[in-house]
């Protein structure tokens, strides 16, 4: 198992408005690619000096080769999307992890 991680900085400006289009159109349309058995969000409680408010997402994927589909067939798209919606106003990174153990 692998998770893929995004933590996104996001503006306060536009903070509402990218949660709950987060929360109603994003996740869903990652999960709808077929590519990810769940998903996960989280806050990250600590401040950051640039500001805004800062989040986690992890989307659990059963192997490498189907976190490499989605970066070949849906990644582009999905990350347009946001572009297009919230244009300089967040900033994110990704990470690869993989799954050791659960207990």
């Amino acid at each position: 198992m692998l998770i893929y991680n995004v933590t996104t900085n996001i503006e306060a400006s536009v903070h509402h408005e990218w949660l709950q289009w987060m929360q109603e159109t994003h996740i869903p349309d990652m999960l709808a690619t077929g590519k990810f058995l769940n998903a996960k969000m989280s806050k990250v409680l600590v401040e950051e000096e640039l500001g805004g408010l800062t989040y986690s997402v992890q989307f659990t994927t059963v192997d490498k080769e189907t976190l490499l589909k989605y970066y070949s067939e849906d990644a582009t798209r999905l990350r347009e999307d946001a572009l297009t919606r919230f244009p300089n106003k967040f900033v994110s990174f990704r990470t690869e992890l993989e799954v050791i153990s659960e207990h």
